[in-house]
């Protein structure tokens, strides 16, 4: 048995970590660098840095705040917004990223992931998925989950499920798959997503989007997690590291 990974997340825009509902109504979290800090004292396995308006900004990621994240860890960082080319995962591994997430640029264009992954190795790369459930005869409805991209705001009729299995193919290392529909909403996971990706891809799967107490985590790796993301219960200190270990532990997963 795989240790569980309960990794905290940093929605990172203009400097500051912010977290909303839904992708919209952001409001402040904290320093990215003092919760980095704070995170990688409190048991983290990982760290992922999300700056969520460089796509829709049309501008790079802020290669000095990653710097400076990764400097504060000793922990595996995973960044992602606004990688476009593989000239900026370069970039950012030079800049201390371990891992980097790729998104809405993959959907433009496939191949990058390819590129990224031959380059770099498998193990580098992360796609991101954000992901909203859609009506029955609507695009993307072949498992009633539609990609979205520039953080949720374009949606493009591909199926998520779908999506993830030719990204795994095409040498994806990991899922980080976010459901828009539970983000901020503190009711719990997507667990049919999880599970509906979790059926065709064998790569480990992330879960993002919805967590709102520590009973919420045992339920998303049942479903096919091999990971856990955190955001809101974490920086506005409804729960602790220790207590979701302690949820998963209780519930028979193994953690770190």
């Amino acid at each position: 048995m795989t240790a569980v990974r309960v990794i905290p997340c940093l929605d990172v825009d203009s400097g500051r970590v912010v977290k909303g509902v839904n992708f919209t109504d952001l409001r402040d979290a904290g320093d990215p660098v003092e919760l980095a800090r704070s995170y990688g004292a409190a048991g983290a396995d990982e760290l992922t840095f999300l700056d969520v308006t460089a796509t829709t900004g049309d501008r790079e990621t802020t290669y000095e705040m990653v710097t400076r994240c990764a400097e504060q860890i000793f922990i595996p960082l995973t960044v992602g917004g606004g990688v476009r080319t593989v000239a900026d995962v370069d970039r950012l591994l030079k800049s201390g990223a371990d891992k980097v997430g790729v998104n809405s640029a993959a959907v433009a264009r496939p191949e990058l992931l390819a590129e990224i992954a031959q380059r770099f190795g498998n193990q580098v790369l992360v796609l991101s998925v954000d992901a909203r459930r859609v009506p029955a005869g609507e695009p993307g409805t072949a498992s009633g989950f539609e990609v979205t991209t520039h953080g949720g705001r374009r949606g493009t009729g591909v199926c998520a499920v779908e999506w993830a299995a030719r990204a795994a193919a095409l040498g994806a290392g990991e899922i980080l798959l976010n459901s828009i529909d539970a983000d901020g909403t503190k009711a719990g996971f997507d667990l049919e997503m999880l599970a509906a990706v979790r059926a065709e891809v064998s790569v480990p799967l992330i879960a993002s989007g919805g967590a709102g107490a520590p009973a919420h985590f045992p339920p998303a790796v049942e479903a096919g997690a091999d990971a856990v993301l955190a955001a809101s219960i974490l920086h506005f200190q409804e729960t602790t590291i220790g207590e979701i270990k302690g949820a998963l532990s209780d519930a028979g997963h193994e953690v770190r």
